[in-house]
């Protein structure tokens, strides 16, 4: 189906304004269900004191994202990305729903049933952030780099927002009896309405945008079957053309060519999160130790890490502050490990201002580098080639998130409580 270029370039720009908007309210709900248990940690610590939730939770959250985002990667070629993304935000949904009610069901009590419930739940939230963050990046990888800045920066609003409603609750209900708890409902009710809006919006309104039907058709002849379905529904594509596509005889690089072409990119994406996990946000409530904050002290600190995170996925929309270079990029990531001694060292000698620095420098890096590397990796691709890039990528992030996870117990070497 030919176009003239008057007429592409009228398409595309139609619907764009809102599509970013809405990319923004997705990555916001992409992640809002596990900032909001970063953010009430204090609250589960409260009930669970013996167990390591904030470590254990991150552990169980993170391995099932993993190991599903690793199976999804597989099969990505083979799976409708619109059908995927709905099914994660509604597995979001039900997930943060099943803890309000779990919390209500049992009054808040600390057993050990209810920490293996809330466990459980947690683990299906981690497969909900695998089907939506490899589902989204991927789709999104076929379109324009404002979209996944645009995504990206509300994955990092997610943290801001919670860290925000954190230090309001803490402020609200400090001194009312059982504030904690009240506080947790209300973070799990704020998510759950975020998921069911961003169900909302991305089953009848983003795959709508004809700046949207515009790019799934592009990739669509260039050979994606990740469309397809979304495609025909809408009788955007020919017959024939679909059915090419089902027998899949439109060629394209293997994920192994690609992710050798792309190795530094995936690596970056792997040491980002390796890093920063490896601090946040066990380290933060653990390991800084009691100051003249209190029991503000980590709240505070994640609040730091997330605002910082959010304000530099921003910096990338300045043409002259994105940093494209491949070599630069991976230098500078490998350059962030020196914070590891840093942190350190701070917390054995240093005080809650030079710990305060050491966040903002992780949160504005980790914002950064990350916008940085996938506005720049999916490039030079065909559209389902891009769709494999950006599940590859995600898994690579998932995987560095999830060594940080693990190597977050790292820092318990010689504790007493440990």
């Amino acid at each position: 189906m030919a176009f003239n270029d008057s007429s592409q370039t009228s398409i595309k720009l139609e619907g764009k304004c809102s599509a970013v908007i809405i990319c923004w309210i997705l990555g916001l709900g992409s992640l809002i269900c596990w900032n909001s248990l970063a953010s009430i940690d204090d609250y589960y610590y409260d009930v669970f004191p013996d167990y390591h939730p904030s470590r254990v939770l991150a552990l169980v959250y993170q391995s099932f994202a993993f190991g599903t985002m690793a199976f999804l990667t597989y099969n990505e070629s083979k799976i409708d990305t619109r059908k995927r993304n709905i099914l994660g935000y509604a597995m979001f949904f039900l997930g943060t729903l099943a803890l309000l009610s779990l919390d209500l069901v049992t009054s808040g009590k600390g057993s050990i049933g209810s920490y293996a419930g809330i466990c459980l739940l947690v683990a299906a939230l981690g497969v909900a952030d695998a089907l939506v963050q490899g589902g989204m990046l991927g789709d999104l990888s076929l379109m324009c780099p404002e979209f996944i800045q645009s995504f990206l920066a509300g994955l990092a609003a997610s943290g801001a927002l919670t860290s925000s409603l954190r230090l309001l609750t803490e402020a609200a209900f400090n001194n009312i009896d059982d504030g904690l708890r009240k506080g947790a409902l209300f973070f799990l009710s704020v998510s759950t309405v975020f998921e069911f809006l961003c169900i909302f919006l991305y089953a009848f309104v983003f795959t709508k945008l004809p700046i949207v039907k515009h790019y799934r058709r592009k990739a669509a002849l260039q050979g994606s079957k990740t469309v397809s379905s979304d495609l025909s529904s809408a009788e955007i594509i020919q017959t024939d053309l679909i059915e090419k596509l089902l027998d899949g005889d439109l060629n394209r690089l293997s994920n192994k060519e690609l992710l050798f072409q792309n190795v530094d990119y995936a690596l970056d994406l792997f040491l980002i999160f390796a890093m920063s996990m490896s601090i946040f946000p066990g380290f933060l409530y653990e390991n800084t130790g009691t100051h003249q904050l209190g029991s503000w002290y980590p709240l505070v600190l994640v609040a730091i890490f997330n605002l910082g995170d959010l304000i530099s996925r921003y910096i990338p929309l300045v043409q002259c502050l994105k940093l494209e270079s491949r070599s630069g990029l991976l230098m500078l990531v490998m350059s962030r490990f020196l914070l590891v001694p840093a942190f350190y060292f701070t917390t054995k000698y240093g005080d809650q201002g030079g710990m305060i620095m050491l966040v903002s420098i992780l949160g504005l890096s980790n914002g950064y580098l990350t916008v940085c590397v996938l506005m720049a990796a999916p490039k030079g691709y065909k559209g389902p080639e891009q769709n494999a890039l950006g599940n590859l990528l995600v898994l690579f992030l998932m995987g560095g998130i999830f060594l940080g996870a693990a190597l977050d117990w790292l820092w318990l070497i010689g504790n007493e409580s440990f």
